[in-house]
């Protein structure tokens, strides 16, 4: 029998079921794979008189992918009943083919993933190719999601309670040695090759051997390891999870606690009430909004970042050899650091060899760590560091096909420094090198007025610290030409970072987005809401910090050098710049009470050696004003829609040209809760009309933040 997604052939008492979705390159659980299975799983009761085993393989380089998650962003609440109908259809063909007596062997040739893990569940024996790009796991969690083909259920089994934890609550994935080492893989092998008669011995030796017939947790003596929630130790640990766990997702995240939930009361039930129990907490998440803008964002917008839709096209690839970069602080050792480890040659320049070697010492200290744990080997190491070349000489940047500049962002400075190094940009008739900004706020047209070869000047800006932040930002000036841009893409994407692309414009967007929600948060501890107030409110709108300590930690003497700066260029343009009562806050706790920020001693809060930080007491003298009325849902929404305003007004402007560099950038650059979406997810989630009424609302009570232009409304309407 062969249908759109599954061939299934018999032979010799052997059943062999392979998954070959056409017209597609991996295996999903789409519609009509549903319909197929039910066919397949027909076929496998009605030759059970002839079967003496049945092998589940794929035609594809990896096993299964998973579920068609574009169903999942079409369904609605209304689609609950539905949408549980599908899965439960799933779960029963699983069990008619498990059931029927028979040794099932899953041949997993490749990755398995989310439901692709869950069909290689339904073997009662899985053989793995043991190789480093095979990956196993239920990543569901990550796109708001559970699993629900049955992975809580049969893992939670196997594994049981608090050792199936990781893998099901953290989605935390293993490959074939660690699948070996906890008894979800029960064989490796060294080819897809071995695959099958591996199997086909197996089956041959469980001819009259029912437990070799049976999931563990169908055998009469089974028992669940480590115990039921009934075992005092375990519900010892179960009482206080659900509150370990609303730390972590403060609420805001149901997936997580649905898959608890699932877990603790599966495993209380006999195997298939707890599998309709999984199929329900699926079904709820399936049809609620989280998922629909996390799948939105880390599952459909991440893939458009990674293969490469703002890159601009027809350009050849570009693999960076030798880059240069300028400065040896925090971000020019962090950019060192990130290059060595891809194995890209370094030149790190600093004024002085000593301050160059400081800046290389960086990343000998984080590879140390990495050696003292046994993940590195000091060879390795050493092949790292022997890809930076510290210098003080301009002369050894000479052949770099990137130079990046990462010097205090101070415009004579960046333009002194550019000056030096772009004439030792390689420059053959194949190749000419381009040059680069690592700067936060100062607009790349500006600064590529120094640069000989505007058109190959590019700003690529990097979020500190380097090592831990996964996004770029590339920033277009006026000049930049197509091929600069598509090749800082593929430098960007050679570190394994994430690329978004965006056009200049002041603090281009992240930096500019971002000091909205700072200055928010200034602006209402100058209105008289307490500090303590803010900072909580951000974390339960599902920030990672409050507004006061992110500008603590960025030093708010940077924040008045940044409106210094604004201020001088908007006199050189004949304007005048007016500060936001946020600026004007924060320049008030520099100079007048000379709190600069955290590295020099505290800003809004105290940092006591040894103890913990705390709010500066004096905020509360300084700003707070008995009397004031304040309410958390606007204190809360205040801080997330002047972000996804800022956002609206950058697509509007053209600073930013797609939707998922808006997603994406807000919540790997600025932190925008995850459950989101994403800054743009969060105006189309909740739709544009409910966006635009509660803006107004806000505009009425807080000001011009919060103001939606005809400009701005179109481009989101547009972009949707």
């Amino acid at each position: 029998m062969i249908t759109k997604t599954i061939r299934y052939e018999l032979a010799d008492g052997i059943a062999t079921i392979t998954f070959d979705e056409q017209g597609s390159p991996v295996n999903t659980m789409c519609l009509q794979w549903q319909d197929d299975l039910d066919a397949i799983a027909a076929q496998v009761v009605k030759d059970k008189a002839q079967l003496r085993g049945i092998v589940l393989a794929s035609a594809k380089s990896t096993f299964f992918a998973g579920a068609d998650l574009k169903g999942v962003m079409r369904s609605t609440e209304a689609d609950g009943p539905r949408v549980f109908a599908e899965i439960e259809r799933i779960k029963r063909n699983f069990r008619a083919i498990e059931t029927q007596g028979v040794p099932v062997v899953s041949c997993l040739n490749g990755a398995a993933l989310g439901g692709g893990w869950e069909v290689a569940l339904v073997g009662h024996h899985r053989i793995a190719v043991n190789s480093p790009k095979v990956q196993f796991g239920l990543p569901e969690i990550t796109l708001g999601l559970i699993p629900g083909g049955g992975g809580i259920t049969k893992m939670t089994r196997v594994l049981g309670l608090m050792a199936a934890q990781p893998y099901i609550l953290e989605s935390k994935l293993f490959g074939p040695e660690e699948a070996l080492k906890i008894g979800v893989v029960h064989e490796l092998v060294a080819t897809p090759e071995e695959l099958m008669p591996k199997a086909l011995a197996f089956i041959e030796a469980a001819q009259g051997q029912p437990e070799a017939c049976q999931h563990v947790w169908d055998r009469k003596d089974y028992k669940m390891p480590g115990g039921t929630p009934s075992n005092p130790k375990i519900a010892g640990m179960l009482s206080v999870a659900p509150a370990v766990l609303k730390q972590k997702t403060r609420g805001l995240y149901p997936a997580p606690e649905a898959a608890l939930a699932a877990m603790v009361e599966g495993a209380m039930v006999d195997f298939d009430t707890a599998m309709r129990v999984e199929s329900r907490y699926l079904a709820g998440l399936m049809t609620g909004g989280v998922a629909r803008n996390m799948i939105n964002t880390f599952f459909f917008n991440m893939n458009a970042i990674k293969g490469g839709q703002s890159r601009p096209k027809d350009v050849p690839r570009y693999q960076p050899k030798k880059v240069g970069v300028l400065g040896a602080g925090m971000m020019g050792s962090g950019i060192a650091y990130s290059q060595a480890t891809k194995g890209i040659a370094t030149v790190l320049k600093d004024v002085s060899i000593e301050a160059a070697e400081k800046g290389k010492s960086y990343t000998a200290k984080l590879t140390q760590k990495r050696v003292d744990k046994g993940q590195m080997s000091a060879e390795k190491q050493q092949g790292i560091l022997s890809l930076i070349t510290p210098t003080a000489s301009a002369t050894d940047l000479k052949g770099c096909d990137l130079i990046i500049e990462a010097v205090f962002e101070q415009r004579e400075l960046k333009a002194m420094v550019t000056k030096e190094a772009e004439p030792m940009l390689a420059q053959t008739p194949e190749f000419s090198g381009f040059f680069a900004s690592n700067t936060s706020t100062l607009p790349i047209s500006g600064l590529a007025q120094a640069s000989a070869k505007p058109a190959q000047f590019v700003g690529i800006h990097f979020f500190s610290p380097v090592d831990k932040m996964k996004l770029v930002e590339i920033i277009r000036g006026k000049d930049t030409d197509d091929q600069t841009i598509a090749r800082a893409y593929d430098y960007v994407q050679a570190l394994g970072k994430l690329p978004i692309v965006v056009n200049d414009s002041r603090g281009f967007y992240t930096s500019r987005t971002f000091g909205t929600f700072v200055m928010e948060g200034a602006a209402m501890l100058g209105e008289g809401i307490p500090a303590p107030v803010i900072e909580n409110a951000a974390m339960q709108a599902g920030m990672p910090v409050g507004p006061l300590a992110v500008l603590d930690e960025t030093a708010l003497s940077l924040s008045v050098h940044v409106l210094e700066q604004t201020r001088i260029d908007f006199q050189k343009e004949g304007r005048q710049y007016v500060a936001t009562p946020g600026e004007t806050l924060v320049e008030h706790m520099v100079k007048q009470h000379n709190r600069p920020g955290r590295a020099a001693g505290g800003g809004f809060y105290d940092y006591p050696e040894g103890g913990k930080k705390h709010l500066w007491p004096q905020l509360k003298t300084l700003f707070e004003q008995p009397g004031v009325e304040w309410n958390l849902q606007d204190v809360k929404d205040r801080l997330l829609y002047r972000q996804a305003v800022e956002t609206a007004r950058c697509l509007a402007e053209g600073v930013l040209t797609s939707v998922h560099d808006g997603n994406i950038g807000s919540i790997f650059g600025i932190g925008f809760p995850a459950w989101t979406g994403g800054a743009l997810q969060f105006v189309y989630g909740m739709g544009i009309d409910a966006f635009e009424q509660r803006c107004a609302q806000l505009a009425a009570q807080y000001g011009s933040g919060f103001v939606l232009s005809d400009a701005v409304k179109a481009a989101l309407r547009q972009h949707q």
